[in-house]
């Protein structure tokens, strides 16, 4: 017994050698971007902290799900953040998992890569968001009445650049749309769903329906006619015509020409316009 964990313990120590050995070469590739992508997040906790000064309490907005959903206030508050705590950490837990288990569909450096370059997306436009649309906050420490609903003016610049972490990125105001948790949450449920080894349901529910269903025909190549083979217009226009009328092609162009000349259009001069009757001979 002694002598297989033994055994199997040297080739899990091999294994990990060999995997750090690995994404050492690949960090050492994409340690900038990795590194920018980090101090991002910072420069988003920043934003979330300014806006946070130009925060003014008013009446709460009507939403259904504050009607629905009891308010967990400064009792459970704990709960929502305990609940994100344990996604964040069992995500990064599961990143690092190729360095142990011999299923690796990916590597670690390049995941993250990955994950950083969507989370900086999604932040900047909630940046961009939260600055140019500014609602009350609906939390309890962000109505009127609260010490932390109106932040006085910075006394300092070292006070801005802080951001009172983490007191501050708990309990900030301002910032609620979009939702930075969701944010986290999406692209950590987007990245297990792509690159785990197991599917569970939350909103992949979209993902797993649209598995099941069948493709819908491209139009553009005319490779799926969805018209019957018996089809005709009612000027005798072959199928052919139809089918590049709906996938959005041409018709042969002296065809063409003859149409818009019986449709009171002359070809050569497209500001000499005849009407229908007088193409047909009627005078009125």
């Amino acid at each position: 017994m002694k002598v297989y964990i033994a055994r199997e313990a040297s080739k899990l120590w091999r294994k990990v050698c060999v995997e750090t050995s690995v994404e050492l070469q690949l960090l050492a590739e994409k340690w900038k971007l990795l590194l920018t992508g980090l101090l991002f997040q910072y420069i988003h906790g920043l934003a979330a902290r300014g806006v946070h000064y130009l925060h003014r309490p008013g009446p709460t907005l009507q939403d259904l799900g504050y009607m629905i959903l009891p308010e967990l206030g400064r009792e459970r508050g704990y709960i929502s953040e305990s609940l994100f705590t344990i996604v964040f950490l069992s995500f990064v837990l599961w990143t690092f998992h190729p360095f142990v288990y011999h299923s690796k569909r990916f590597y670690t450096v390049l995941l993250w890569w990955r994950i950083l370059a969507f989370l900086v997306a999604s932040q900047l436009l909630r940046i961009i968001t939260f600055y140019s649309t500014q609602l009350p906050g609906p939390n309890y420490h962000c109505r009127e009445g609260s010490k932390l609903a109106r932040l006085p003016p910075p006394e300092s610049i070292a006070e801005v650049l802080l951001i009172n972490f983490p007191h501050g990125v708990i309990y900030g105001c301002g910032d609620l749309i979009f939702s930075s948790h969701m944010i986290f949450t999406l692209v950590f449920v987007r990245t297990y769903h792509k690159y785990g080894s197991k599917r569970y349901t939350v909103n992949l529910v979209v993902f797993f329906i649209d598995k099941k269903l069948p493709e819908m025909p491209d139009r553009s190549t005319g490779s799926q006619p969805m018209l019957p083979l018996n089809i005709k217009e009612k000027d005798g226009k072959p199928r052919e015509e139809n089918l590049k009328l709906l996938n959005g092609n041409s018709v042969d162009t002296a065809d063409w020409r003859q149409r818009m000349q019986v449709n009171g259009t002359h070809g050569d001069d497209g500001n000499h316009v005849h009407s229908e009757s007088a193409v047909n001979g009627v005078n009125r």
